[in-house]
């Protein structure tokens, strides 16, 4: 089990390798066996994790560039454990419910590519290592955009492409200057997250850090005003290329507040709560108005996503137990929803060769099974309560309601658009008669796309029936931070008020 991560990494990349000697014919059956070897890899690591020690496990260390403390270094807690599972899985159901037939071959390799850079970023604990697999992230993705994508593809890679790429140049300045600070302060280079968190910053130097790692996980988050290239990207990209992005990708930014921001710069997260409170609530308000606006079906969803991530953001800087582990738990949770709302979209669009809600109408007629799928995602969408939606959204807003009720009534009431865009939709796209002849000969789903959609679904109600399975183990990694953040704070108000939020200090 030591090695287990390594090949968590690496075993993608070796079989995409492998996979240019592969026939096309036989390609999409060669990424299913790779995506299912690599989540049980996954389910292996769950098995044999410790959920009673807060600690990093897993570590496996060893040395690349010495003389400036680089190495290879990685481990994982009761965080990035689950989201490196829903890696594994979510990319396996889309390859199994993969559509596409143009350039198969080179789709899937480009896909196994993304899992491991993906799976480096969420298991690196080199600092510098975590930023190369982070932007090695933006290959795969910029070819999966640009060669099968829509009729503006390119131009939507390039946007794509350049608005993460910078961001994630400030915050690589950013980590060179923490890495100096503390060749400063030890006498030592080393760019290992166990030695950053050795060391207590003062005050100021928290502030720039934190404002320099905030540009790299803001753009691709996407806060707003930085969302400009995600529906962009979402509307352009292929069915797989939007799972991906929404599932997974968009996780890498909150998920690098969480291992970065707030135990390396714990005043200045405190300090800046008001001001990413502030973007998370833009993000729920300004992007649910504007979903709503939308008649194309994937555009909606994709501006849905960036309001679910505002919540997402709202439950990071609540800084306390309840908070922290409910976003978690909403990544994960909008990881699988967001994920099977495009796999069906992507469905729709391979029978009927358009995305807008005005071309459909009556699919409940025949189309019975794809429309009670699509009605429990939808609902886990909105938060309904047992699905895996609501537990998510129900735990960051409690959180943050320890900091502001106020704004935690805005952001609840807010959500409620959620449901009055999505319920529209689905009454526009499956209700009704079928009056349009192009959509009485469309056929319900069966074969491995009613195994791939049927999984997310199965998967959306059993997390929302039993999360303790999930809440147990992050109680226990969330709790140790929060204890972290306490203890590496600098300013005693800072302190006060983190240990005044984690009064409870328990999600069961």
């Amino acid at each position: 089990m030591e090695n287990i991560l390594s090949m968590l990494i690496f075993f993608p990349a070796a079989a995409a390798t492998i996979g240019f000697l592969v026939d096309k014919n036989s390609m999409r059956q060669f990424g299913v066996v790779v995506t299912v070897v690599e989540f049980v890899l996954a389910l292996l690591l769950w098995y044999h994790f410790d959920v009673n020690v807060a600690e990093m496990q897993f570590v496996k260390s060893l040395p690349l560039i010495s003389e400036y403390g680089i190495t290879y270094t990685v481990g994982v807690d009761g965080v990035s454990l689950f989201l490196v599972v829903m890696i594994t899985f979510v990319t396996m159901i889309a390859v199994i419910g993969l559509t596409v037939t143009k350039g198969m071959k080179n789709l899937i390799i480009s896909i196994l590519y993304l899992e491991m850079t993906m799976v480096g970023v969420f298991v690196s604990l080199d600092v510098i290592m975590f930023y190369i697999f982070w932007e090695l992230t933006l290959i795969p993705m910029f070819y999966v955009i640009g060669f099968w994508g829509a009729e503006k593809r390119f131009y939507a890679a390039i946007k794509f492409f350049l608005y993460t790429f910078t961001g994630s140049l400030v915050m690589l300045v950013g980590i060179l200057y923490f890495g100096y600070i503390y060749h400063q302060t030890t006498g030592t280079w080393s760019f290992s997250l166990f030695d950053w968190n050795s060391i207590v910053l003062p005050f100021e130097a928290q502030m720039w850090l934190f404002i320099a790692f905030f540009f790299g996980f803001a753009v691709k988050v996407p806060m707003f005003p930085f969302h400009t290239w995600l529906p962009l990207a979402h509307g352009q990209a292929p069915t797989i290329g939007s799972i991906m992005l929404a599932a997974i990708l968009l996780k890498m930014e909150t998920y690098g507040f969480i291992r970065f921001s707030l135990p390396l710069f714990p005043d200045a997260s405190v300090y800046f709560v008001p001001f990413m409170a502030t973007l998370g609530l833009i993000a729920i308000i300004y992007t649910a108005m504007v979903a709503y606006a939308q008649e194309d079906m994937k555009q909606m969803i994709a501006y849905s996503s960036i309001s679910h991530m505002g919540v997402i953001t709202l439950g990071v800087f609540a800084l306390n137990v309840e908070g922290i582990a409910g976003s978690v738990y909403l990544m994960i949770g909008h990881g699988i929803v967001s994920g099977a709302l495009f796999m069906a979209v992507g469905m729709l669009y391979d029978r009927r060769g358009t995305k807008m809600i005005g071309a459909f109408g009556g699919l409940a007629h025949n189309m019975p099974v794809f429309a009670a799928f699509y009605a429990i995602i939808l609902m886990a969408s909105i938060g309904l309560p047992l699905t895996v939606g609501f537990i998510g959204e129900f735990l960051s807003l409690l959180g943050f309601f320890k900091f502001s009720p106020t704004l935690t009534v805005i952001a609840t009431l807010t959500i409620v658009l959620s449901a009055v865009y999505m319920l529209a939709m689905y009454k526009r796209t499956f209700f009704g008669k079928l009056v349009k002849p192009e959509n009485k000969s469309l056929k319900d789903i069966f074969g491995r796309e009613l195994v791939a959609l049927g999984s997310l679904v199965v998967l959306t109600i059993v997390l929302g029936i039993y999360p303790k399975i999930i809440l147990e183990p992050l109680n226990t990694t969330v709790t140790n931070l929060t204890k972290v953040m306490e203890i590496k704070a600098v300013n005693q108000d800072t302190k006060e008020k983190l240990r005044a939020l984690n009064t409870v200090g328990e999600v069961k």
